[in-house]
C-alpha cells in the first residue's frame, strides 16, 4: 500500500488553521475519487475508503477531509474550486475539482481550437483562484503552431501557453513544473485533444486512448471520471471526462479578469448602467468605432456575463426553495412528534 505524507499529499497551514481540538484523534485525507456510496482518499495511513456523512455532490475530487478510518466526518474549506453549472436541466452547481493550483486547458492546434470555448474554461478557472495554462495538444500535425499559441495569449495578459507534442515524453515533461513538489494540475478540455496521451506520460499510466474523427477533430471519451493521480515528478494530476456542455455559474470574478478591457472601458460610460447600445457617451461603443476593441470579442462578453447571472440566480433561488422546503418538513415533523406524545400522554 501506498503511504504519502501530508506535504506529499499537498498539505498546507490553510487547512492545519482549520483543525481545532475535536480533531485530535482524526486523520486528514485527500479525495482521489468519489463515487456515490463511497469516496477513495489518500492519507499516510495509506488509500482509505470512506461513507460519505453528506451528499456524494458535496465533495470534488482533491477535497480534504477529516475521517476516523472509516467516514469522512467533516470537508475543509478548499484553497480552489473548479465548478459549473451541472450539465442538463438541473438547477444545480457542480464541483469539478478542488484544491488545484493550475488549470491546464487542453486544446489543440486544429479544429478544435475554439476562442469562444476557450474563453469559457478561462472565466472557469480564473474564478476558482487556481492558475490558467492553455495546453496546445498536437503541436507536431500543425505548420504553424505558434499561431494558435499567439491566439490563445492575446485572450488575457493572465494566460501562458505552451505548445506540446502530447506522444514525445519529453516534450511532455515541460509540463513537470505545474505538476511537481505536491501542486496540483488539473486537465479540462474537449475528448480527443489528448488529454489521455498527456495524462500517461505525467503518470506512467497506460490507459488507452480514442482516436478522433477526421473531419471535426472530435473524439470520444477515454477518461470516463475524476481522479486524483500522483505523476512521476512529484505532484498530483486530476484528469476529467470531455465535457461537451459548460455552462458558467458564479464566474463574475472570472469573467472581469478575463475581459479587464471591456471591464475598464464599461467603468468609462458616462452612464454608470449604460447597456452599450444606444447611449451617448458609451466608452466601448467609441472603442469599438475606432477599432481599438473587436465586436466579436464584445458579443462573447455580454453573452458569458448573461449566462452566468441567469445561472447563478436560478441556482440561488432553487437553493432557496430547498432550504426553505426543509424548513417545513422539519416543522410538521416536529408537530407529529408533539402530538404523538401528547397522544401517548
Amino acid at each position: 500500500m501506498t503511504k504519502h505524507t501530508r506535504a506529499d499529499l499537498g498539505w498546507s497551514d490553510h487547512f492545519a488553521r482549520q483543525l481545532s481540538e475535536d480533531d485530535a484523534n482524526l486523520l486528514p485525507a485527500r479525495i482521489s475519487e468519489v463515487h456515490r456510496s463511497q469516496l477513495i482518499s489518500q492519507s499516510e495511513a495509506g488509500e482509505l475508503r470512506l461513507i460519505p456523512t453528506d451528499s456524494a455532490g458535496a465533495y470534488a475530487v482533491g477535497d480534504w477531509v477529516m475521517t476516523d478510518g472509516t467516514s469522512a466526518l467533516r470537508r475543509l474549506d478548499p484553497v480552489t474550486t473548479l465548478h459549473r453549472k451541472a450539465a442538463g436541466h438541473a438547477v444545480l452547481d457542480q464541483r469539478i475539482a478542488a484544491n488545484v493550483d493550475t488549470v491546464g486547458l487542453v486544446t489543440s492546434c486544429n479544429a478544435d481550437f475554439n476562442v469562444a470555448r476557450l474563453e469559457r474554461y478561462l472565466a472557469l478557472a480564473l474564478a476558482s483562484n487556481a492558475l490558467p495554462l492553455v495546453i496546445l495538444t498536437k503541436a507536431d500535425l500543425c505548420e504553424d503552431p505558434d499561431s494558435f499559441k499567439r491566439q490563445a495569449e492575446r485572450l488575457s495578459p493572465l494566460v501562458t501557453a505552451i505548445t506540446i507534442n502530447a506522444k514525445d515524453p519529453e516534450d511532455v515533461a515541460r509540463l513537470n513544473a505545474w505538476c511537481s513538489k505536491a501542486q496540483t494540475l488539473a486537465l479540462l478540455g474537449s475528448s480527443g485533444v489528448g488529454k489521455t496521451t498527456l495524462r500517461n506520460a505525467l503518470t506512467g499510466e497506460k490507459e488507452a486512448t480514442q482516436g478522433i474523427r477526421e473531419d471535426d477533430a472530435k473524439g470520444r471519451h477515454t477518461t470516463t471520471h475524476r481522479a486524483l493521480r500522483p505523476t512521476l515528478a512529484g505532484g498530483w494530476l486530476i484528469d476529467t471526462p470531455g465535457m461537451r456542455e459548460l455552462q458558467l455559474s458564479g464566474t463574475s470574478d472570472g469573467l472581469e479578469e478575463l475581459f479587464d478591457d471591456i471591464e475598464t472601458l464599461a467603468a468609462q460610460c458616462k452612464f454608470s448602467n449604460c447597456a452599450h447600445d444606444t447611449e451617448p457617451g458609451c466608452a466601448v461603443k467609441a472603442a469599438l468605432a475606432d477599432g481599438t476593441l473587436d465586436h466579436a470579442r464584445l458579443e462573447r462578453w455580454q453573452k458569458l456575463r448573461r449566462e452566468d447571472q441567469y445561472n447563478s440566480e436560478s441556482i440561488a433561488a432553487a437553493r432557496a426553495r430547498q432550504k426553505s422546503f426543509g424548513r417545513v418538513v422539519k416543522e410538521a415533523v416536529s408537530t407529529k412528534s408533539r402530538y404523538k406524545r401528547g397522544y401517548d400522554d
